[in-house]
């Protein structure tokens, strides 16, 4: 069986994590053949490294020579407008599950959309949905009936409860914990290490133990 061409959008760090984890997964069932590394900005760019291929417009020069991309931006509103730029001008390419073969879940309850990427050392228990374009990076946790919404961004050793529901968009920041049937809006921020125990506003910025909103503090 062929390898799936793929590109990953994005150069920087996450991008690069990416790619590695894609690694993984070939180690275990040869799927992928990574291309390069493409960005939206040339003028932005800051790593220089021979596996970037351009901008949009290499992809466009060389569509048929790629079959699936891979979204390696790490900031959810970032990453949510470029997919959704991408999806609507390249409707043929595939967005793949990304899940690094250390990722432990109820495959068999979950629901997972296109583009997720489940960085190495995630566990998550049962009934589990993740939305497309969603990310959880390394050793998270997921309880039961936590949902994940589109494009939402999980920083490292993040706790979810079960029954916490985040909107799209969301930023949860390192080591923060998020209590069981707490509800976080669409766009709202979760800093590094808060604990939340009670809702979210859509948009709104958490700070703190327990978490508190930005405005409330100053």
């Amino acid at each position: 069986m062929a390898l799936k061409r793929l590109v990953i959008v994005g150069a920087g760090g996450f991008a690069r994590e990416v790619a590695w984890l894609i690694g993984a997964i070939n180690q275990v069932t040869p799927t992928f053949e990574v291309v390069g590394f493409i960005v939206t900005d040339l003028t932005r760019l800051t790593v220089h490294d021979s596996k970037v291929l351009g901008d949009l417009s290499w992809l466009e020069a060389n569509l048929h020579t790629v079959d699936a991309l891979a979204n390696g931006i790490g900031t959810p509103g970032a990453r949510l407008r470029v997919a959704t730029e991408l999806e609507a001008r390249f409707p043929t390419l595939e967005w793949p599950t990304l899940i690094h073969p250390s990722v432990l879940f109820d495959r068999s309850t979950a629901t997972i959309g296109h583009g997720v990427i489940l960085c190495a050392g995630v566990i998550g228990t049962v009934n589990l949905v993740v939305e497309s374009f969603a990310m959880v990076n390394l050793a998270c946790t997921l309880g039961h009936e936590a949902h994940l919404g589109r494009g939402s961004v999980l920083n490292p050793t993040v706790n979810i409860s079960g029954g916490v529901q985040l909107g799209s968009g969301v930023l949860v920041g390192t080591g923060a914990q998020i209590l069981q049937y707490v509800r976080v809006g669409e766009g709202a921020t979760v800093g590094a290490g808060a604990v939340v125990t009670r809702e979210v506003a859509p948009g709104d910025t958490v700070l703190g133990v327990p978490a508190r909103s930005m405005e409330k503090k100053t």
